[in-house]
């Protein structure tokens, strides 16, 4: 009789529910057995649920597929809320029919999951662009002209031209067929990987920031106006990379507060 180690070295080798081999196993009335059983089971429930919902997120890739479009970019952004640093935008071609799992919405993955998602974009990815916008430039179109510009630096970065675009809430005027989709970032796996690439880019910069700039809490804000952010800017003042449109900065410089 095989052992209970032997048994989940045996379950981690069969990657279908069908295994006869499960059947056999469920005869075994040893609860250590009866609890890797289960395990193993919820497992696959648990994969089962990833795949439809990466299915569910490949809904209009799809239907460009069934028209033919194969070259599909993805296109979002980050960084209009900040007080602080740039607007960062990506452009992502997969490959048709690519699933990443627990690939989503970047504000929806734990960041402990960020680097490694963001890795097998990259590894994966048919062309990935990515467009910065720093807060000069912020300050002087605003911050909806400088994510379109951010948009189309991405897009004019991809190694292939693609023959759609699907882009989160947005549309580019572009000689190029597109669909903006509202929370497209949540509802599109290429935007989606569009998403977790300007995220960890942009995050990787406000890093670097946070040596150049101590006290603002960079590192761990990203520029967002938490209270550590605020306690900074009233300690040691405005930046060469905070956004002087945007309050409280812009009524601190009119004020003369620095």
């Amino acid at each position: 009789m095989a052992t209970i180690k032997e048994i989940k070295d045996l379950l981690a080798t069969i990657t279908d529910k069908t295994d006869s081999r499960l059947e056999i196993l469920a005869r075994d009335t040893r609860a250590g057995v009866q609890t890797l059983l289960q395990k193993k089971m919820k497992d696959f429930q648990s994969e089962e649920a990833e795949n439809a919902r990466l299915e569910q997120m490949l809904v209009y890739e799809k239907a460009l597929y069934a028209e033919g479009v194969e070259l599909i970019a993805g296109i979002d952004e980050v960084g209009r809320g900040p007080l602080a640093g740039p607007v960062v935008a990506a452009a992502v071609i997969l490959p048709k029919g690519c699933k990443i799992r627990y690939l989503n919405d970047s504000k929806k993955i734990p960041k402990a999951k960020h680097q490694a998602i963001y890795q097998e974009v990259m590894e994966r990815a048919i062309s990935v662009g990515i467009g910065i916008q720093d807060s000069q430039m912020i300050d002087q179109i605003n911050i909806y002209e400088a994510t379109k510009l951010a948009m189309l630096e991405a897009l004019g970065q991809l190694s292939e031209k693609p023959q759609h675009l699907l882009i989160d809430a947005m549309s580019l005027e572009v000689p190029i067929d597109q669909t903006s989709i509202i929370k497209g970032d949540a509802n599109s796996l290429s935007i989606a990987a569009a998403s977790i690439v300007a995220k960890v880019t942009r995050d990787q910069m406000m890093l670097a920031f946070d040596k150049v700039y101590p006290g603002y809490d960079f590192s761990h804000n990203a520029g967002y106006g938490t209270a550590k952010h605020l306690e900074g800017l009233q300690r040691n003042g405005v930046t060469p990379i905070h956004r002087t449109t945007f309050e409280p900065i812009k009524s601190m410089l009119q004020k003369g507060e620095w």
